[in-house]
């Protein structure tokens, strides 16, 4: 047919006539098929926000996070005011930490707390944004900025709703926590220990009690002071000696009073042997180069 519309003197026909011309029509008709198959069972379809709630939480209980989220966003569609919003919104931090997604949650409950103060949820959504970074809080050998601001944020819940029955499980969390600090500046002395950096080791082993007291590190830290005292005292000039070993006794004092049934206690006490027998020692050297200055002096006389 080609041929013959060109034999008859005419050009080459145009690129959409003949099979081309059906192209729009298959195109549109794929489309169509390809909208159809997207949206199947995934299209979601609701009247107004409290199905949409209503259907999010469904979701939400059998455990389809994914598809409970885009249900409590459709909520926001009908405002941010409506009744159903401040719930909606609530499911939908719970929903991203239930799907690991624990600073995205600790973000959705805080836009909860800004929205809605006066909703009766706040005192639950302050917690439960606490607690999102009570979940991120690593092992205590890396950083704890997450830990940090969980003990921040549960301490201003407790401060705002000090009658709330959560509060009760939020101070536990704070224990748990300053324990995980504590151990964490624990390990930072045994460190410089292990690097025979006495002076730090005794800095870090005193702020750890100073800093975690009723934490189950608090009698370690006193014993590691007590042990980097002694080592660090026998390592300096002689000026400094009896000063140092008198830092070790006064940590010992502070254990055994503080921590009288401590596991360490016994261990304790032999170091403090050590110390009173060396800090004996070092201030008789003292006392007889103390007089054999004095005879120098009144013999220059």
């Amino acid at each position: 047919m080609h041929r013959g519309f060109k034999a008859l003197g005419g050009t080459d026909p145009p690129p959409w006539r003949f099979g081309c011309a059906l192209r729009p029509a298959v195109v549109l008709s794929a489309l169509v098929g390809l909208l159809v198959g997207c949206s199947g069972s995934d299209q979601l379809t609701y009247t107004g926000p409290e199905e949409a709630y209503q259907k999010g939480m469904d979701q939400f209980e059998e455990k389809d996070y994914q598809r409970s989220i885009r249900l409590f966003r459709a909520v926001f569609e009908y405002g941010r005011g409506n009744e159903w919003a401040p719930k909606a919104r609530f499911q939908l931090a719970l929903a991203q930490r239930e799907l690991g997604k624990h600073l995205v949650a600790a973000n959705e409950f805080q836009r909860f707390t800004q929205l809605y103060r006066n909703n009766e949820l706040l005192p639950r959504a302050e917690f439960e944004r606490a607690n999102s970074y009570y979940l991120r809080s690593p092992m205590y050998r890396l950083d704890q900025s997450d830990s940090r601001q969980a003990i921040s944020l549960f301490r201003l819940f407790i401060d705002r709703h000090p009658n709330h029955d959560l509060v009760p499980e939020a101070e536990e969390k704070i224990e748990e926590l300053r324990g995980k600090l504590a151990r964490k500046k624990y390990a930072a002395g045994q460190l410089y220990e292990e690097r025979d950096m006495w002076k730090a080791a005794t800095t870090v082993y005193e702020d750890a009690f100073d800093q975690y007291p009723d934490t189950p590190w608090a009698d370690d830290a006193l014993f590691g002071a007590v042990r980097s005292y002694i080592q660090y005292a026998d390592r300096s000039v002689q000026q400094k000696q009896a000063e140092r070993y008198q830092k070790a006794i006064q940590n010992y004092n502070r254990l055994t009073q503080l921590f009288p049934e401590s596991d360490l206690a016994k261990e304790a006490e032999e170091l403090y042997t050590e110390a009173r027998n060396k800090l004996d020692r070092v201030q008789a050297r003292d006392g007889e180069q103390s007089l054999a200055q004095e005879d120098t002096s009144g013999g220059s006389n």
